[in-house]
Formats: C-alpha cells, sequence, structure tokens
C-alpha cells in the first residue's frame, strides 16, 4: 500500500507549516488535521481550514485522502478561522438574552420607564398574551436546541456570538420597550385581530417545531449524512411538497402573527429583516440540495410557495 507525504502551507504566506510522512492513503482530512494541530497545539482541528486552493473552498473533514485530486505529494493549504465557539453555547445565548431582556420590560423594573410605573402591568389583556407567545417561543427554541437539533458543523466563530446577540438582545429590547409601554394602545381591530393572530402564531409555531423534528429525524446521531426532506403523516410536514426551507416559513408566518397581534412597528421591522436574512439562508440551502440531488423535487421553492 503506498503511503502519502502531505505538505501543508500557508495560505496567505506560502510558507510551509507542516510536513507529514507516512500518511494513510485512507485518512481523512480530519484526521489530518489532528495531525497538523500536534505540532501547532494553537491551531486545534475547529480552528482548521484545509484547501487544495489558498483560495479555494474549505475540504470536508470526512474527505479521503486518496479521493482528492492530490499526488502521492500532497499540497494542502491553511486558514486560521480563529477562535471557536460551539453552536449549542452560541444557540443557548442568543435565545437567553431576549426571553430574559423581554420579561424585564414585561415587569417594567426600574429605570426602564417613569418611576411610577416600577413593576406595574399593563391594563391591556393583549400585552401579556404577546409576553406569553414571545417567552413561549424563545424557551421552544431553547429547549430544540438542547433536545431537538443536530448540527452539522460543530462549532461556528466566536466573533458570531457578538454579532447575533446584538441582533436578538438588541430587536428583544426595541420591541419589549413599545409593547410594555404604559402608553401602548391595543391592536385597532381589538379582540378579533387578537385572536386571529394568536392563531397564526400557535399555528406556525407548532408546523416549525414539526419541521424540526423532520429535520432531525433525516439524521442519525452522530452523522452528518444528507437526505432529502419530503412530507410524513405529520400534516405540518405536508410544506415539504412546494418549500425546500418549511422551517423558515413557519418562522415567518409566527413573526406575521406576533405583529399583527400587537401592532406594533418594531415588531413589523424585526420580521421583515428576519424575512431578508431567512430567504438568503433558504436561498442558499436550496442550491445546494439542487446541486447535491440530481432527483431533487423541482417544484419546490427555497421559502415560500411558487414565489421565492
Amino acid at each position: 500500500m503506498k503511503h502519502y507525504e502531505v505538505e501543508i502551507l500557508d495560505a496567505k504566506t506560502k510558507d510551509k507549516l507542516c510536513f507529514l510522512d507516512k500518511v494513510e492513503p485512507n485518512a481523512t482530512i480530519g484526521e489530518i488535521k489532528s495531525m497538523f494541530h500536534k505540532s501547532h497545539p494553537q491551531w486545534y482541528p475547529a480552528r482548521q481550514s484545509i484547501r487544495l486552493d489558498p483560495k479555494g473552498k474549505s475540504l470536508k473533514d470526512e474527505d479521503v485522502l486518496q479521493h482528492l485530486p492530490v499526488g502521492t505529494t500532497a499540497t494542502f493549504y491553511f486558514r486560521d478561522l480563529g477562535a471557536q465557539i460551539s453552536w449549542v453555547t452560541v444557540f443557548l445565548t442568543e435565545y437567553t438574552g431576549p426571553l430574559v431582556i423581554y420579561l424585564m420590560f414585561y415587569f417594567r423594573v426600574p429605570f426602564i420607564y417613569a418611576s411610577k410605573y416600577d413593576f406595574t402591568t399593563s391594563k391591556h389583556w393583549v400585552v401579556h398574551l404577546a409576553c406569553m407567545c414571545h417567552s413561549f417561543h424563545y424557551v421552544k427554541r431553547l429547549l430544540e436546541t438542547l433536545f431537538v437539533h443536530r448540527f452539522s458543523h460543530g462549532t461556528m466563530p466566536l466573533r458570531n456570538i457578538f454579532k447575533n446577540c446584538t441582533y436578538y438582545w438588541g430587536f428583544a429590547a426595541w420591541m419589549a420597550y413599545y409593547i410594555n409601554h404604559p402608553l401602548y394602545t391595543p391592536p385597532i381591530y381589538g379582540e378579533q385581530q387578537i385572536r386571529l393572530a394568536l392563531i397564526i402564531f400557535l399555528f406556525c409555531q407548532i408546523g416549525n417545531f414539526s419541521i424540526h423534528i423532520a429535520l432531525r429525524n433525516l439524521r442519525p446521531p452522530g452523522s452528518k449524512t444528507r437526505k432529502i426532506p419530503y412530507p410524513t403523516k405529520n400534516p405540518f410536514t405536508w410544506i415539504f411538497l412546494l418549500v425546500s426551507c418549511p422551517n423558515y416559513t413557519y418562522e415567518l408566518g409566527s413573526w406575521l402573527g406576533f405583529t399583527l397581534m400587537t401592532q406594533c412597528l418594531p415588531v413589523a421591522f424585526f420580521t421583515l429583516v428576519g424575512f431578508v436574512q431567512m430567504t438568503v439562508w433558504a436561498k442558499g440551502k436550496h442550491r445546494s440540495y439542487l446541486k447535491e440531488f440530481r432527483d431533487y423535487p423541482p417544484l419546490r421553492s427555497p421559502i415560500l410557495p411558487f414565489i421565492l
């Protein structure tokens, strides 16, 4: 059995960082990262991006050396991805913030509104309903992070947590300030509007959870296997017939319901920004599905059936 010689160069300077002799042909990129880590302890595997070309895409950890377009002396290029943090930690931090921040405004802790309103409650029942819905949404997200989601990538750059928390925490504070404000006025169409909004919100929350369960069941524990998601016996998953990322579709529906319920401009703006971002993610995932699976259902759209 022939062995490989592997040299790893810095993608920016082209300086040689490491030379590995007698590497097994069935060694994976993940194993090569571990070997590289032994000679450079400051760059743990999750921090490494190993590429065939200095400006190319990162190779996957499961890629096998002998299946790559390299000779018996293989040259790879290394980029430092920076300090990493686990996705679970990121999500828990992102979602705990809005939950706590919103409740601070709901209970009107001191220094938010005028002192005479400290620890008072709103006279409008929709404000209490909105707090329950907002809290339910983020408690659901926290529980899904802990018990449902399976992440294909274990870590993400540490710097992202600051950007993501600014987004989630900032919008939560902005929305909560106005919804729980002593001068807040209920929706113009009253109880009918609120009840319709609540139905939309709860329907989409159940739908979003159903999709997350369906996606989880596609990937066995500890596996990075990717499959085409299809509808199951659960009616909430039938939207897979028309949409590649129905979890985003339901997420959008939930926030539209919350916007209708509170009739609050900051909530509407948060929904719009979220829709734009989820559309970007959905389009990327849709393109990935089309590229990876030749038999991918042609009728599906990224996020909105027949539209987008």
